[in-house]
């Protein structure tokens, strides 16, 4: 089976209503880290502005900001972002009436009946997930053959099974994974389990209880914050398996975000929550399929900045594809309505998941 992303319908903004539509209106912010009333906040949708009569699309955009005029270009920015005077688009008409328009239907126009990834369906334990497979086996040929960016979302039990672990590797070995989005527990206990052979005290290929083991996690974080950074452990301690090995060895992007019940942490781990979700959005900026793996809290964080569209170097306007994947029915149905044809869900054992997905590809 061949893939290839689901074609976008422009708007025709020389028809009806858009044809006569007047320029968005535009007002200073009037203090560092505050919009002026009725600015108007963005969804995961393309969405245009009417500026000196052209319809600009906002290139790089984010649920929950604010869109600022920045010469020719429409900038996407957190209320944080905001500095005073910056040229804020105000209007929450989102037909074209005042000069702002969400196009919602840009891939769903088009998609029909046929095209699985066009709809938004809620998972359970029962859905039947082999076609789902063997898309994204086709969907992560795809990215990796022809300039696609895939970012990973991992929590801590993608690392406490062996065969994860490998399987994961083997991804980022034969490029499949171009960044990696988690916590200190999933690099904690990757280390660990590189380092002695267990996550949070269990083997991680038999589930044997080490004797003291709860102390392998924190004699893990003790020795990398002694080395000075995860790289110099690894230097150290000749460290040679793991998702974190891999990674680094392959110069792959890790963003490590901290938590308040962090251990430690690990030297990368950033605390500043602010930092880390910046960190995160530079790496959501240019990915053209997410996957989330076991994490409801970091998957909930990356679904929100991430949005349906990508605007590639020469122009074209492509979906975004986005994975939850989780044990728990729930959390991989909390981002099933954000309105995108790129959420897609699988109900399993995610560490059973990054088996499949390894021998899917042939790896």
């Amino acid at each position: 089976m061949s893939f290839a992303p689901t074609p976008y319908a422009a708007p025709d903004f020389s028809r009806g209503a858009l044809a006569s539509a007047p320029d968005a209106a535009l007002a200073p912010a009037p203090l560092d880290g505050v919009a002026p009333g009725n600015y108007h906040a963005m969804s995961i949708f393309p969405e245009y502005f009417r500026v000196h009569g052209r319809w600009l699309l906002a290139k790089e955009s984010r649920m929950d900001c604010v869109a600022v005029l920045e010469g020719d270009e429409i900038a996407v920015r957190e209320f944080r972002h905001l500095r005073a005077g910056d040229r804020v688009f105000v209007g929450r008409s989102e037909d074209g009436s005042e000069g702002i328009y969400v196009h919602a239907d840009g891939f769903g126009a088009q998609a029909g009946a046929s095209d699985t990834f066009a709809f938004r369906q809620r998972r359970s334990r029962e859905t039947a997930f082999s076609r789902d497979y063997d898309e994204l086996y086709d969907l992560l040929r795809y990215e990796r053959d022809n300039g696609g960016r895939i970012v990973w979302v991992m929590g801590p039990a993608c690392a406490f099974d062996f065969d994860a672990r490998a399987a994961f590797s083997a991804l980022v070995d034969n490029g499949y994974v171009h960044a990696l989005l988690a916590g200190n527990a999933l690099a904690t206990h990757d280390l660990e389990g590189a380092y002695l052979g267990t996550a949070l005290g269990q083997n991680i290929y038999t589930q044997q209880s080490a004797p003291l083991g709860h102390y392998n996690h924190l004699d893990t974080i003790n020795r990398v914050r002694a080395c000075g950074s995860i790289p110099a452990f690894i230097e150290a301690e000749g460290i040679r398996d793991g998702i974190l090995f891999h990674c680094v060895k392959a110069g792959i992007p890790v963003v490590l975000a901290g938590s308040i019940r962090d251990d430690g942490p690990l030297p990368e781990v950033i605390g500043d929550v602010y930092a880390a979700q910046d960190a995160m959005r530079a790496q959501i900026r240019t990915a053209t399929t997410v996957i989330c793996l076991a994490t409801t809290l970091h998957t909930i964080a990356v679904g929100n900045m991430t949005p349906s569209y990508r605007v590639t170097a020469d122009g074209t306007v492509r979906p975004v594809y986005f994975f939850t994947v989780d044990i728990s029915e729930f959390s991989v149905n909390k981002l099933g309505d954000r309105g995108s044809l790129s959420a897609r869900s699988f109900v399993t054992n995610v560490q059973d998941f990054m088996v499949n997905v390894r021998k899917g590809l042939n790896l």
